[in-house]
């Protein structure tokens, strides 16, 4: 059985979606890429790479993150002016937003039924259709 290095996936992924795999890109692309769907802020992902022993910039974390995006890696999911996360999920879904502690939660794309959307101005396509259900607690 022939082992693979540590950072092949990572690699391989930034490579079909044409990024050059710099040293930044490789060591966040590897946090974020390496345990499964998870949502992230920059702030957080930023505070994870300095506990790995990354040596970046919240600047950079920022700027991999909208390239990734950019490139179809990530998906940005704006909860409000203020939040905005990026999920490893790329498929078709949707989220929950838990108010109290500031978690997202994936819904299946199949689990929400838009009954209908206007018509898209002339010369444009919907893309695509993202649902935020806000949770709170009970009182």
């Amino acid at each position: 059985m022939t082992q693979e290095r540590p950072y092949a996936q990572t690699l391989a992924r930034l490579r079909e979606a044409g990024l050059r795999p710099t040293r930044q890109r490789l060591a966040l692309g590897r946090l974020l890429f390496d345990g499964g769907d998870r949502h992230v802020t920059a702030e957080a992902l930023h505070d994870e790479a300095q506990r790995a022993g990354v040596s970046v910039s919240l600047a950079t974390v920022y700027n991999t993150l909208h390239q990734f995006t950019g490139a179809g890696l990530l998906r940005e999911v704006v909860v409000d002016s203020s939040r905005t996360y990026f999920d490893t999920n790329i498929d078709n879904h949707h989220h929950f937003f838990f108010e109290n502690d500031g978690a997202l939660m994936d819904i299946a794309g199949d689990d929400v039924v838009i009954g209908s959307l206007p018509p898209a101005p002339e010369g444009m396509d919907v893309a695509r259709v993202d649902v935020i259900v806000r949770l709170q607690g009970r009182k």
